[in-house]
């Protein structure tokens, strides 16, 4: 008899967990003991009586359970907590030293905490818990986050509860956001990355209030676009534009359709004094790209939303990937450079290569690799389990 209640689950389901996956899905489940109760631990048992795995169970998630150990005798305790978001800590420290003070702390699986995101933003933690086992004990992990990070001198002004997120709904649990506890301190911070002072709205802004996933990638544009002529398709609030400037760009524009994040992207050019060397374009980019004439930018990036959030529109999302990187590709100088990303783990890493192939003939031109990377590290990635691996990014010399 093991620590916990348990799942039983099929064969197919065992073979999936034997690889390494750590979702175990509501399909796969043949039975349970009557004890389970939503939110709490569970072992998950094949029909030959063999152990897989220890997760927290979902009474109504279509993953009924996420697990957290492959040992039996390891229990859900504050112990087990803290080693986690310790040995979590750690791996940034050695992994994205420069860009502590904004780095994502905590990624769900990729740190052994099913549920759990948590990003640093100078002395706030933004989280993000997207399962009922969480929600029960945020209480002691926003305690040991707080504790573990003063240990190295680190204090934590307040942390933010940015819960407004569909996944949610999966779990019955309600969407809000605000401060955790009685905290009223402002919503916005500016962060440090890579040298470049940046504003960050957690309470509004994207994700957990920016994009941290891409910050070595905006690095490399930064390296490359000395003298160059460069536009930044799906801008945001400014990221890699800004970088590009600040890498000496002759010109760098910026497009999205957004009034809001073109707001914020001058409020960034401004407070690292860039504006006087770059332009912010109001549009629809796919019509903004038709209307532009050949031959006009020596590097363009393209860093869309995702096209996609499910597998069912896959294939209308490698269309719109397509249509922009063929027609960037049109648009770049012979010997020019192309940056283009797909965030969406759906569009699997052989199917956005393909459509770059293919966009690639019939714009009638070579695409030189200069490097292939993914999210930053501080967003590990299990090889084990694909959920945790969604962001490409190339960039190539076109000729």
């Amino acid at each position: 008899m093991g620590l916990y209640p348990a799942a039983v689950i099929d064969e197919k389901g065992a073979q999936f967990l034997r690889r390494g996956q750590l979702w175990m899905y509501r399909n796969n489940l043949l039975r349970t003991d009557g004890n389970i109760k939503d939110g709490e631990p569970a072992e998950i048992i094949a029909e030959s009586g063999e152990y897989l795995g220890t997760g927290f169970y979902s009474a109504c998630s279509h993953v009924a359970v996420r697990i957290f150990t492959k040992n039996r005798n390891e229990t859900a305790d504050e112990e087990l907590f803290a080693q986690r978001i310790r040995s979590a800590w750690e791996f940034r420290k050695t992994t994205n030293r420069q860009n502590l003070s904004a780095c994502r702390l905590i990624f769900s699986e990729a740190d052994g905490l099913p549920g759990l995101i948590c990003d640093r933003y100078n002395d706030i933690l933004v989280t993000q818990i997207t399962i009922t086992a969480m929600e029960k004990r945020k209480d002691i992990l926003f305690r040991i986050l707080t504790d573990v990070l003063a240990e190295d001198g680190v204090h934590i002004r307040g942390i933010f509860e940015r819960n407004d997120i569909a996944a949610r709904e999966k779990e019955g649990l309600e969407q809000y956001k605000g401060f955790y506890g009685e905290n009223t301190s402002e919503t916005e911070t500016v962060i440090e990355e890579n040298g470049l002072k940046l504003y960050v709205d957690f309470e509004n802004g994207q994700k957990t209030g920016y994009f941290l996933d891409q910050k070595n990638n905006r690095l490399l544009i930064r390296n490359i676009a000395e003298g160059k002529r460069v536009l930044d398709c799906f801008t945001h609030t400014g990221g890699f534009a800004l970088n590009a400037a600040l890498g000496s760009a002759a010109y760098t524009e910026a497009v999205d359709i957004s009034a809001s994040a073109l707001k914020e992207a001058q409020r960034n050019a401004d407070l690292n004094g860039l504006s006087g060397r770059m332009k912010f374009v109001k549009a629809d980019v796919f019509d903004y790209l038709d209307g532009l004439k050949p031959h006009a930018f020596d590097l363009i990036i393209l860093d869309p939303p995702a096209f996609t959030k499910s597998r069912k529109t896959v294939m209308s999302a490698y269309n719109g990937y397509k249509r922009i990187n063929m027609r960037a590709m049109e648009l770049l100088k012979g010997g020019g450079y192309l940056a283009t990303c797909s965030c969406s783990r759906y569009m699997e890493t052989e199917l956005f290569e393909k459509m770059l192939r293919e966009a690639s003939a019939e714009a009638d031109v070579t695409l030189k690799q200069i490097s292939v990377t993914q999210q930053n590290s501080d967003h590990p990635i299990l090889w084990t389990m694909d959920e945790t691996s969604y962001l490409k990014f190339y960039i190539f010399q076109i000729i």
